[in-house]
Parts: C-alpha cells; structure tokens; sequence
C-alpha cells in the first residue's frame, strides 16, 4: 500500500473550499500512483469541517477510512504551536472533528496552544500524533523537552523539505527518529496534485484503521521511497501555487481556470516519460525499534 502520510485537501488555508478542487486533488493522488493519503489540513483553514463531511458524504467507509475511486483516505489534521512548529494528528473522522473545534479559539496567530497543551489534548483522543517537517526553518520541535518528544508517534519525513536538501533532510529526521525510537514515514505535504508522488510509504500490508497502521510502523514493515525527480516535481508544485493563488487575488476563478479545458498531449518532440514501480529511489528501510507512545 502506498501512503502519503502529509496531504491536504485545498490550495490554501484562507481561499473557499471547493469540492471540485478537491475531488480534481484525490483522482489525481490516485493516477500519481498512491493508493491511500493521510488527508491532515491545517486545523485552522476556512470550512475545515466541511471539507471533511464532504469526503465523508462523498466516500465509501471502510474501517477508519473513506475509498474513493480505488483512493484511501484517513482522515487527519496539521496544527501550529506557540513555539514553532506543526503537529500531525491522525485518527477517527469524529475524532479530528471534535479536536478541531476544541481548538476553534486558538486558531489565530499568538493563540496557538503550547506544544504540552496541545499533546496533553491529543492524549485524550484516539489519534496517532506525528511531528510534521520537524526540522523546516521556523520548527522548534526538536528543541521541545524530551518527555513531550516522547509523545509523537512517528516523523515526518516532508517531500518538500527532502526536495530542498535531500541529505540534510534525511539525516537529521532519521536522526530524531532514531533518538526518540519512533518511526520516520513519508509525506509530500502537497496542496496541489503536482506534488503527489514526489515521497511515499510503502506498505507491505493493506491498512484499513489507525491501529493497524500503528502495527506496522512499529513492525517496521514499510519503506520510504522518494521518486528521482522529486526536486522537480516540487518546484512545479509551488509554480503552480502560486499562479493559482495569483488568479484568485486578482478575481479569477482558478478552479475554472485549472479545470476548464484537458491539458495538450505531449509533443513528439518532448515525450511525457512514465515513471514505473521501480524506477523509485528507496531511502533505507524502518527501524524496528519502535516501542510506543510513553
């Protein structure tokens, strides 16, 4: 099963949610070759709820999960800290609800709740918590005390921050994992469908809950993959961002815009390339030292 654990559902935490963004989004992480995503929005975006009804509405459940199309999707949710930073928490559709509205008053820049707080908050749901791109300029999680490090779950190991500095990255993440004794697994962190693929997790197994996703991250049995033209794919990621929201500031309609017309078919002289199952970088394999939350 291939899973990217760091995905999100809009372009941007301040524009309207749109269902057709969004399902143009899921159709698109299934043709990038994912089978499952971990859909963690920023816990402070406009219509954060709606979003989830509407995966919820719109797909089938099976498990903790909603099927797509062939596409998983677990629900989930990225929030700030008042020291800098994102906590990944994954879990039970009407877990990630309620925690986001317990959260509505810390939403603004200046309220976000302190790293304690916030895992203290986590302790009392059936989540699994990540540390996200712990170490992107302005994280602070590696510098937390050791007893609220002990709580994360697992690592994030961002497509977008393996993109930037791919050894750097790697190494300190697995670093950090291997300190803390948690698992390392992948999330490409994209807001747009460019970005799919750029890092995955494979799963031996199928999954369909958090706790048989927590089993087989503390077996071990999966591995991370970051795809050779990670770099690239990224850096069009953010292209396209940033063009899309440029459209909206300006009056556009970028979802018209992106959606209106099929893309052209590529030129005899510059063929599309396929990338195959194998034509994908493995970057080392779990550690099975994994022994839970503290």
């Amino acid at each position: 099963m291939y899973l990217d654990f760091h995905t999100h559902g809009k372009l941007a935490k301040y524009l309207p949610f749109s269902p057709e963004y969004t399902d143009w989004l899921l159709s698109e992480a299934r043709s990038a070759g994912l089978d499952a995503v971990c859909l963690t929005e920023h816990f402070n975006t406009k219509q954060f709820a709606e979003l989830y009804r509407y995966i919820a509405g719109t797909c089938d459940r099976d498990g903790d999960s909603f099927v797509r199309e062939g596409l998983r999707i677990f629900p989930g949710m990225e929030t700030d800290i008042a020291e800098g930073g994102h906590v990944l928490t994954i879990g039970p559709i009407d877990a990630i609800l309620e925690l986001n509205l317990r959260l509505e008053s810390h939403k603004r820049k200046g309220a976000f709740l302190p790293a304690e707080k916030l895992l203290e908050l986590f302790r009392g749901y059936p989540v699994l918590v990540g540390a996200g791109h712990p170490f992107r300029e302005g994280s602070h999680i590696p510098e937390l005390p050791e007893k609220l490090l002990s709580r994360f779950d697992f690592l994030d190991l961002n497509g977008k921050d393996v993109a930037g500095d791919r050894e750097s990255t790697e190494r300190r993440t697995r670093a950090l994992g291997e300190r803390l004794h948690r698992p390392v697994v992948a999330g490409s962190d994209t807001h747009q469908a460019l970005q799919y693929g750029c890092i995955r997790t494979a799963f031996e197994r199928e999954c369909t809950t958090f706790g048989e996703l927590a089993r087989e991250m503390v077996s071990g049995r999966y591995r991370i993959e970051i795809h050779p033209e990670a770099a690239f794919r990224v850096k069009a990621a953010v292209l396209l961002k940033r063009s899309l929201k440029e459209i909206h500031a300006l009056g556009g309609d970028y979802v018209s815009v992106l959606l209106g017309k099929q893309p052209e078919p590529a030129s005899a002289e510059f063929p599309a390339k396929e990338f195959r199952k194998n034509d994908y970088e493995i970057s080392g394999h779990a550690p099975r030292f994994y022994q839970g939350r503290a």
